[in-house]
């Protein structure tokens, strides 16, 4: 009998140790690898990455007359392909900032320059610091007007221009992979960011669009990328203590052509099929030069993101940083971009 119930006793012991061993360990389980625990580590990091009070982060969602108030009037405003004009302030030889305007109020901003304030970011900062700031992820998902969006960043993206949000706000940073360190920076609401499409995207719902660009919208458009292209060129320049280049009226007009002759042909190169290579187009508008050098970029999605992909492209970027070259003319069509540097005799 004794023996009956001490059996009975070890059995009842071991079946509710195996009992509370089995919920705990199932418990546990869930913590580690359950959808919704992961969920809700992604929202606590976007919780974390608060927008600072000042700076080029906080300009998005602000007013013209707020923005007239902490920068001032514009140099200019350039029309862009994706609905809000460009506010140019280039007058500032240690930065040079872009406001994106639409119906009175800051969609996005871009920003480079030692002495831009980019907290909680800064201009130059190694890309080590920057990633301890904000972790990247190779996915960015949005929810906009019963949409649904989800961006796909390669690894050259994450590499060069990876984006992260902070709130319901995208700050893509662009980053000089040869140096190592943040280069400019750029910040979106999340229409803006949508309708720019800098990532693959996969979609639920209607994918938002700019609205139709017009043949003679997009003659203003490149002339104002062609300026903004030339100026920050000069702004990494002064980075890499290299004299500013000077603009040249009939080398721009030789690279505009060739950017207009590649989307015309639908061809991509240095060598045009009718009109030979840049040195036949030089000579061709009788310029005058000891070197010369050509930089081409197309289907980027403007003159600000082709800048930075020949800063990480290295034969593009020796032309960008040559010290030798004097002038530059830069030729725009549509999202065709050509540089063509010179040193003048």
């Amino acid at each position: 009998m004794r023996v009956f119930l001490r059996a009975v006793i070890i059995f009842i012991i071991i079946f509710l140790g195996y009992t509370l061993y089995a919920q705990f360990g199932y418990y546990e389980s869930e913590k580690r690898d359950g959808e919704d625990t992961n969920i809700s580590d992604e929202q606590l990091e976007e919780e974390k990455l608060v927008l600072p009070n000042d700076g080029i982060l906080s300009l998005v969602g602000k007013s013209t007359v707020d923005i007239k108030k902490i920068i001032g009037e514009p140099n200019r405003i350039d029309p862009s392909a994706y609905d809000y004009d460009w506010w140019i302030y280039g007058n500032d030889p240690k930065q040079y900032v872009q406001i994106g305007v639409l119906n009175n109020k800051v969609v996005s901003a871009y920003g480079i320059g030692e002495s831009l304030n980019a907290d909680p970011f800064k201009i130059g900062q190694p890309i080590q610091e920057v990633f301890q700031i904000a972790p990247m992820s190779p996915s960015i998902s949005a929810e906009y007007r019963g949409n649904s969006y989800r961006f796909e960043l390669s690894e050259e993206d994450m590499n060069t221009r990876p984006s992260v949000k902070f709130g319901n706000v995208y700050v893509q940073l662009y980053i000089d992979k040869f140096d190592g360190n943040l280069s400019s920076i750029r910040v979106m609401d999340e229409e803006t960011f949508i309708k720019q499409r800098s990532y693959e995207v996969i979609f639920r719902g209607e994918l938002i669009e700019p609205e139709f660009v017009t043949a003679d919208k997009w003659k203003e458009i490149e002339k104002g990328s062609e300026k903004q292209i030339f100026e920050i060129t000069n702004m990494i320049r002064k980075r890499h203590q290299l004299e500013t280049l000077q603009w040249e009226e009939t080398v721009a007009q030789v690279a505009y052509l060739h950017s207009a002759d590649m989307k015309e042909n639908n061809y991509f190169s240095h060598e045009s099929p009718t009109k030979g290579s840049l040195v036949n187009r030089l000579a061709e508008y009788k310029v005058n030069y000891e070197m010369a050098g050509e930089n081409i970029a197309a289907q980027y999605v403007d003159g600000i993101a082709a800048v930075e992909g020949w800063l990480n492209s290295k034969g593009h970027r020796e032309a960008l940083l040559n010290d030798e070259f004097t002038h530059l003319g830069v030729g725009v069509d549509e999202l065709y971009y050509t540089q063509n540097f010179i040193k003048l005799r």
